[in-house]
C-alpha cells in the first residue's frame, strides 16, 4: 500500500513540476519579461536613478538577475567595435568629494607661464619689507619718533613679490568601465530553478496591477471565498447525489420517473447559465437575494459577529445554489446507472434469494456502485473549479475567479499565473486523495497490491 501511495505521489509531483514549468515559460516566450511589464507601469514619474534601483529590486524578487558574491546585480561591460572594453573619464572621489591636483600652466610655445605673486616663507606666511614713504617729489616723508622725539623717515610694510609659474587646481580624472544600462540576466535554467524554489517557499512574485502586493497575499485573501463555495457543494453534492441516485435505482417507480429527467436536464445546464437564471429570477424579478457581492456594503470590515455572519450567509445563497444542484444531478445520474447495473448482477439476485435484509442489499449496491463515483469525483472536481470561478465572476464574489478576472483585464500575468497554479495544485491534491481512497475501498486494487501488481 505504501509503495502504491509513493508511486502515485511521485507522478503527481512530476505533474506539479510540469505545471510550474509551463507557468514559468509562458510569460517569458515574448519579447518582454515580467519585470519589463511592471516597469512599464511602475516607473512613471521616477528619476533615472530611482527607476534603475526599482528594476534591480524587481529582478532580484523574480530571480531573473545575475548576482555577485555580495548579492548585488551584475552589469555587463560595453565593448567597442575593436573588441576592446569601453572606458570614460570620471572624477576620482575620496570621502564623497572629488580629488583635486595642482597643474602648472604653460604658454602656447610650451614655455612656463610666469606670474608675479607675493613671496611666502617656509611656514607659508607672506613676506613683507620696510620701505620709506616718499612724497610727490620723491623725498622721504619725515615723522616724529614717539620714543626719541626726533624726526625720522616714515616707513611702510610692502609685500615682497616674486616671479613664479602660473598654476591652477584641476579635478583628478580616472578611467571607468562603461557598463550596459540593463542588468545582466541569469540563464534560463538558473531562473527556472530559482522560480521553483520560490514556488515551494510560497513566493509567487509580485502583482502588476496591485504592485508591490505579493501574489500570495491576493490568493490568501481570495482562496477562502472560493473554498466556501467549492467545499460544501463538492461534499454535499457528492453525498446527497449518490444517495438519491442509489435510492432512485432501487425504488424506481414514480420517484425515479420524476427525478431522473430533472437530474438529466440539470446535468446538461452550464454553471454560468444556471447562475444567470437565478440572478434574473430571484434578484432582478423577485428581489429576494442580492445579485453580487459577498456581504453587505454597510459592513466596512469582516468581523466574527452575528450581523456579519448573517450578511455573508444571505449573500451566499445564490452562488451556492447556482452550483450545488448541477453537481448533485451529475453525481445522481452516474450513481443511478451504476446502481441499476449492480442490481442486475448475479450476486444481487443470489442475495435476494437468500432473503437478506433490504438494508444489507442496499449497502452492497451502494458500496460497489460508489467505486466508479470516486473516480468521477476527481473528474468533476476539475470541472467544478472552472465552474466555481465563472460563478464568482457572475456574482462578483471575491474569490479566485474575481481575482483572475481583474488580473486578465489589467494584463496582470503574475496574478493569473499564481491563481492557475493554485487551482492546478488543488486539483492534483484532490485527485491524489481520490486515488488513495480508491486503493482503500476497492478490493480489486487491494488484491492487485497484495499480488505485487500482477
Amino acid at each position: 500500500m505504501l509503495r502504491y501511495v509513493l508511486q502515485k505521489a511521485f507522478w503527481y509531483l512530476l505533474t506539479f513540476v510540469v505545471a510550474v514549468a509551463i507557468n514559468f515559460t509562458l510569460p517569458r516566450m515574448g519579447e518582454n519579461n515580467p519585470v519589463d511589464i511592471i516597469m512599464g507601469k511602475a516607473a512613471q514619474g521616477l528619476s533615472p536613478e530611482q527607476a534603475k534601483l526599482k528594476k534591480e529590486t524587481l529582478l532580484k524578487a523574480f530571480g531573473m538577475a545575475e548576482l555577485d558574491d555580495q548579492g548585488n546585480v551584475v552589469y555587463e561591460r560595453e565593448i567597442d567595435d575593436n573588441g576592446q572594453m569601453k572606458t570614460i573619464k570620471v572624477p576620482k572621489m575620496e570621502n564623497g568629494a572629488p580629488v583635486l591636483k595642482t597643474v602648472l600652466e604653460v604658454n602656447e610655445d610650451g614655455s612656463p607661464k610666469m606670474i608675479e605673486r607675493q613671496k611666502v616663507d617656509e611656514a607659508g606666511n607672506p613676506v613683507f619689507e620696510e620701505k620709506p614713504v616718499l612724497d610727490e617729489k620723491g623725498k622721504p616723508v619725515m615723522e616724529k619718533d614717539p620714543v626719541t622725539k626726533k624726526k625720522v623717515a616714515k616707513v611702510e610694510q610692502v609685500p615682497v613679490m616674486e616671479q613664479v609659474q602660473a598654476e591652477h587646481q584641476d579635478t583628478v580624472m580616472v578611467d571607468q568601465e562603461v557598463l550596459k544600462s540593463d542588468p545582466k540576466l541569469a540563464s534560463g535554467l538558473s531562473q527556472f530553478f530559482t522560480y521553483i524554489g520560490n514556488v515551494f517557499k510560497g513566493d509567487l512574485g509580485l502583482s502588476y496591477s496591485q504592485y508591490p502586493k505579493p501574489v500570495i497575499e491576493i490568493i490568501k485573501e481570495s482562496l477562502p471565498w472560493t473554498l466556501a463555495i467549492q467545499a460544501p457543494t463538492i461534499i454535499l453534492g457528492w453525498i446527497v447525489g449518490n444517495l438519491l441516485g442509489a435510492f432512485a435505482a432501487y425504488k424506481r417507480g414514480i420517484f425515479d420517473k420524476v427525478f431522473f429527467p430533472c437530474a438529466m436536464f440539470l446535468n446538461g445546464v452550464p454553471f454560468f447559465v444556471f447562475g444567470m437564471l437565478l440572478v434574473a429570477l430571484f434578484s432582478i424579478t423577485l428581489g429576494w437575494f442580492p445579485a453580487m457581492g459577498a456581504y453587505s456594503p454597510d459592513i466596512p470590515e469582516l468581523q466574527f459577529n452575528w450581523n456579519c455572519i448573517k450578511s455573508v450567509g444571505y449573500y451566499y445563497v445564490l452562488p451556492f445554489f447556482s452550483v450545488f444542484p448541477i453537481l448533485l444531478s451529475g453525481q445522481a445520474t452516474g450513481m443511478r446507472s451504476m446502481s441499476i447495473y449492480e442490481l442486475g448482477t448475479d450476486y444481487m439476485k443470489y442475495a435476494k434469494w437468500l432473503g437478506l435484509r433490504e438494508g444489507k442489499i442496499i449497502s452492497y449496491v451502494f458500496r460497489n456502485a460508489m467505486l466508479p463515483q470516486l473516480t468521477g469525483l476527481a473528474q468533476s472536481l476539475g470541472a467544478m473549479v472552472g465552474g466555481a470561478l465563472i460563478t464568482e465572476m457572475i456574482f462578483s464574489y471575491p474569490g479566485l475567479g474575481m481575482a483572475m478576472l481583474t488580473a486578465i483585464q489589467q494584463n496582470d500575468y503574475a496574478t493569473i499565473q499564481g491563481c492557475t497554479l493554485m487551482i492546478s495544485t488543488c486539483v492534483l491534491v484532490a485527485n491524489f486523495a481520490v486515488d488513495v481512497l480508491i486503493a482503500v475501498f476497492d478490493p480489486r486494487v487491494k488484491a492487485g497490491l497484495q499480488m505485487g501488481g500482477k
